[in-house]
């Protein structure tokens, strides 16, 4: 492949354009791969209307430092923002459920009703929380819930067990 001729540059800098871009999409993180797109896809432009290989290196160059200079603020800020709330398993936070399976440290049980769906829970200070009792989503790991049970708050009443006999 002749690197010398600027016919071959154009798709040099298209096909990088669309790696870093592709990279940035694939790879999680801030911003890191994008300023290189960017500066990719100015060369790209460059390389198109026939500029020399020296300009293309140089808009490359100044382009992807300018643009990563600019995100900078921005992928910083996001990063000390953390996970949203409200999205993905974290909208349970604040919530409350009702607890179907008693839950109990000492057996590692516990099921609560969330709306509709069945999560294992577990107690944020390791007491026993009974059936029927009304709960807070205080913090999501995984498929399962923290819960803070508060004895006082108004909950369902007294539940009802299965195995009842009238």
């Amino acid at each position: 492949m002749d690197t010398g001729n600027p016919e071959v540059w154009r798709w040099i800098w298209l096909g990088a354009a669309v790696f870093f871009g592709v990279g940035e999409m694939a790879v999680a993180g801030s911003f890191f791969l994008a300023p290189f797109a960017v500066g990719a896809g100015a060369a790209t432009v460059l390389a198109f209307l026939g500029v020399g290989i020296g300009l293309q290196w140089a808009a490359f160059l100044a382009v992807s430092v300018g643009v990563f200079l600019a995100l900078r603020p921005l992928a910083k800020r996001l990063d000390l923002e953390g996970p949203v709330l409200g999205i993905g398993s974290h909208r349970q936070i604040g919530q409350t459920a009702r607890v179907v399976v008693e839950i109990d440290p000492a057996e590692d049980a516990g099921i609560v009703l969330l709306g509709s769906e069945r999560w294992r829970a577990e107690s944020t200070d390791g007491q026993v929380v009974p059936v029927g009792a009304t709960v807070a989503v205080v913090e999501v790991r995984g498929t399962r819930l923290l819960v803070r049970y508060d004895p006082t708050a108004p909950g369902p009443g007294p539940a009802r067990s299965d195995a009842s006999s009238s």
